[in-house]
């Protein structure tokens, strides 16, 4: 067979979820989900009676047991490790904590260049635990399923470190980046410098893909982004993808984005649920993977809606190599389980084998779960 074949009969979850993030060919997208280990789902809220979220990170024992419960109670064809964005906050000296209703909380946020240079950049070790829960996950798995890693991107880091939390408008962030040159571009290569050693260690454990979180993005304009997050970004993405693994590049409210954000030649480009994934794909000239990206409140409706907008995001993706089916952003708490578990079974019984277009009328049309 040639590099582009596949055989069916063959594929597994981890090597369709591979095949996908590279635009090869594969029997059908493959699916997984965002915050698909939550508190949505029982298993999770039983252990969270016990310790809290930094601990399950820290204890790589019980990250593992968290993502591989979800990934197969779902049956889904990637895991993602479970873990946070703001883990390597704590290595280069910024403490945080997780106030209830309110999120993660930096108690003393980066608003001047000193702060800025204290922070250290040679602690990344302190994160293997990381590590050591992929490596548990990855050995459960083996190829069957694809192991994500992930972390988050120099912007959206940045603006919780100067912000202290999150936030409506980035004031301070922007205040930085736009009058500080010096101390905005300081603060995005130190991140970098962490990113990219995490990002290693991950690899080395075992994960077959790395997905870059940018979750504040959608908060700046077009040039902005060009000119104060583009460039960093590119270099991060480079040096995880020279680690021999594609990249997944993700942001909310991004759809003015989309073009820029394919310049950081990322391998897949993460849509959120609020830009038609045919539009989205487009506006990238079809050059990339994406992923997505039903809507996850979706999730809550009863099942012939959700049916026919599962059914929509396929159409939508018309059988190109490169679609992995997810939603446009993380799993929220109180989703039934059960819908989600239908929507894997959806996307495994209506997708189409890559190379092969949807008719026009699969979107209202009846289709066997057989």
């Amino acid at each position: 067979m040639g590099p582009d074949s596949f055989d069916p009969l063959l594929m597994t979850g981890g090597s369709r979820f591979l095949r996908a993030c590279l635009k090869k060919p594969v029997d059908r997208p493959p699916v997984w989900f965002l915050r698909q280990a939550g508190r949505y789902m029982a298993e999770y809220r039983e252990v969270r009676k016990h310790h809290t979220l930094v601990e399950i990170c820290k204890r790589p024992e019980i990250a593992a047991e968290v993502t591989i419960t979800a990934a197969e109670k779902l049956g889904v064809d990637a895991a993602i490790i479970f873990a946070d964005l703001l883990l390597p906050l704590e290595p280069m000296g910024l403490d945080f904590e997780f106030v209830a209703g309110e999120g993660p909380m930096v108690h003393h946020p980066l608003r001047t260049v000193e702060s800025i240079e204290k922070l250290r950049t040679d602690r990344a070790g302190q994160l293997e635990y990381v590590a050591a829960a992929i490596e548990k996950v990855a050995g459960h798995f083996g190829d069957q399923l694809g192991i994500i890693g992930f972390c988050g991107a120099p912007f959206t880091l940045a603006s919780y470190m100067i912000e202290g939390g999150s936030s409506r408008n980035y004031i301070f962030t922007k205040q930085m980046m736009y009058a500080e040159p010096y101390a905005w571009q300081k603060l995005l290569d130190k991140l970098v410098t962490v990113l990219v050693a995490f990002c290693k260690q991950q690899v080395d454990a075992g994960a077959d893909v790395i997905q870059i979180f940018d979750s504040w993005v959608g908060s700046l304009s077009v040039e902005d982004y060009r000119d104060y997050v583009l460039p960093v970004t590119k270099r991060l993405v480079r040096a995880v993808q020279e680690m021999g693994v594609p990249v997944i590049y993700f942001g909310v409210d991004t759809a003015s984005l989309l073009p820029a954000m394919r310049e950081t030649g990322a391998d897949v480009i993460g849509l959120d649920w609020r830009t038609p994934l045919d539009e989205g794909w487009r506006s990238m000239d079809y050059a990339c993977a994406v992923q997505g990206n039903l809507d996850p409140i979706t999730l809550f409706a009863p099942q012939p809606i959700l049916e026919t907008r599962v059914k929509q995001v396929l159409a939508q993706a018309d059988g190109r190599p490169g679609h992995i089916f997810n939603l446009g952003h993380g799993i929220v708490p109180g989703t039934p389980v059960e819908n989600v578990q239908a929507v894997v079974k959806m996307v495994k019984a209506f997708s189409r084998p890559s190379g092969l277009l949807i008719s026009k009328d699969f979107v209202a049309g009846e289709v066997s779960n057989g």
